[in-house]
């Protein structure tokens, strides 16, 4: 018996991957995350492939003398959210199966 893949069945499930991908990318798109920063005072709120979709700012935090600690909230409050969505999006795409492809890319093949 050969040891070369069927190329077939390699397309056939390099296809399927693809579907998969496709709809983890879909999921985590509708997904969103919130970052925080100041206990709460600031917030981004990111769609899990990271575009910033809201951001809120409580009134106490506007010192119109400290614009400084603002931005800094503010830029703290998108790191955070960066870092969900980040965290989201490999989520999403570590649970996807490659089946028989992953002996191809490095990783070792699923039973």
């Amino acid at each position: 018996m050969s040891d070369i893949p069927d190329m077939s069945d390699l397309l056939q499930q390099a296809f399927a991957v693809q579907a998969r991908m496709q709809a983890a990318q879909a999921a985590a798109q509708s997904a969103t995350v919130e970052g925080s920063a100041g206990g709460g005072i600031v917030r981004v709120t990111l769609t899990g492939t990271g575009e910033a979709v809201a951001v809120h700012i409580d009134p106490a935090a506007v010192d119109p003398d400290d614009c400084e600690m603002l931005e800094d909230l503010v830029l703290a409050a998108l790191r955070d959210a960066m870092a969900q969505s980040q965290a989201l999006q490999a989520d999403a795409l570590g649970h996807i199966d490659l089946g028989g492809l992953g002996g191809l890319l490095g990783g070792a093949d699923q039973p």
